[in-house]
């Protein structure tokens, strides 16, 4: 995940908007307590020793971050040649009694592909999707044991080559400032080929990052790998090429398809998970040119859909920004709490009902 550089931008935006945390990174302090453990060989002790390790500089940590802001860098689960083991201690994460549980996500692909880069090679896809549903299942339960419901995140790091938006930001919001709204960001992400209609979206998910903490699908999409799979599987293809960060990777086809069941599940779970852990679900549904001159159609899919109905019974405020000419069904205005007919006049009603709490231009923490 490349967590340690991705947390570290979120504790310098956390620094730039005066809230000052200290970032201690479990791994690395056991390395630094244990200078006999060549790097990259920790997991290979005997859990007995494992355990004393981590115990140790959690203690640590405990004795030294009473007085201030901390994130803690670990993992709740190991699976390694010990099999499936647990990395944290129950006492420990009582005493702690942290605010805030965050399992971060990424994209299988580039997952995989900062695995290759560090030597790790004995892995496949499946096991990463089973890696990821292990951690996030593991630090949602721990959560719910020493602090209960609501206090639990899922949250998606996005691709690192980006100059705005950065989702580190958003970290550094909800770890430090509890006066911003969190809100799901609902929009077509499947059959949007025309550029206008994709430029729509962006600047509705850039506008909505101004204000909130969002929760954005996009920014963990594995729905293209599907299609690349089966595409070279048609091809008799042996391989798909991939280029993830700047590199081009080569999986197996039969790897890929392995993992499409994995890839929908997830999705569906995933997505309903994050509308849960929000305040409410802010959807786009983008006109589209119909490609004849006639009025514009409306960019609905039956995942946006999904969605609304979820949020709705989910008792979330539902606001759906409606740009196309065609008037929505009774099924949208029947479960919306707001309907706009832009970004703009959506934006105006969250300032005039204090949604948003400061809207200072170009502010990111109020």
């Amino acid at each position: 995940m490349d967590k340690k550089a991705f947390l570290e931008r979120a504790v310098a935006a956390a620094g730039r908007a005066g809230c000052e945390v200290t970032l201690c990174n479990i791994g690395e302090r056991m390395y630094a307590e244990a200078p006999d453990v060549p790097a990259g060989k920790i997991l290979d002790l005997p859990l007995s020793r494992l355990n004393t390790l981590r115990r140790s500089v959690f203690k640590d940590i405990l004795a030294a971050g009473a007085a201030g802001n901390i994130i803690v860098n670990t993992h709740a689960t190991f699976r390694w040649r010990h099999g499936l083991f647990y990395a944290f201690d129950y006492d420990l994460m009582g005493e702690l009694a942290a605010d805030v549980y965050v399992t971060l996500v990424d994209n299988i692909d580039r997952v995989h592909a900062r695995l290759l880069r560090d030597g790790h090679t004995n892995h496949t896809l499946k096991d990463l999707m089973v890696w990821r549903e292990e951690e996030i299942m593991a630090t949602e339960l721990l959560s719910q044991i020493v602090r209960g419901h609501g206090c639990f995140y899922i949250f998606s790091r996005g691709p690192d080559e980006r100059e705005d938006n950065d989702p580190a930001e958003m970290l550094a919001r909800l770890t430090s400032n509890r006066q911003w709204k969190k809100a799901y960001m609902s929009f077509p992400m499947t059959n949007v080929g025309d550029a206008e209609t994709n430029m729509q979206i962006q600047q509705f998910r850039a506008e909505m990052k101004r204000h909130f903490i969002c929760f954005d699908p996009g920014d963990l999409e594995e729905k293209h790998l599907c299609g690349l799979a089966l595409a070279a599987a048609e091809a008799g293809d042996r391989f798909v090429t991939l280029n993830v960060h700047g590199k081009e990777i080569r999986i197996e086809t039969i790897e890929l398809l392995a993992i499409l069941p994995d890839i929908d599940g997830q999705i569906y779970a995933r997505d309903f998970k994050l509308i849960d852990q929000s305040d409410m679900i802010i959807s786009l549904i983008p006109a589209v040119p119909t490609g004849d001159g006639s009025a514009t159609r409306p960019g609905i899919s039956s995942g946006v859909e999904r969605e609304l109905q979820h949020a709705h019974e989910a008792a979330k405020d539902v606001f759906v920004i409606w740009t196309a000419e065609a008037d929505p069904s009774p099924f949208i205005t029947e479960t919306a709490t707001r309907l706009f007919r832009s970004v703009g006049e959506a934006v105006e009603y969250f300032i005039e009902n204090d949604y948003i709490p400061d809207a200072s231009p170009g502010r990111l923490f109020g």
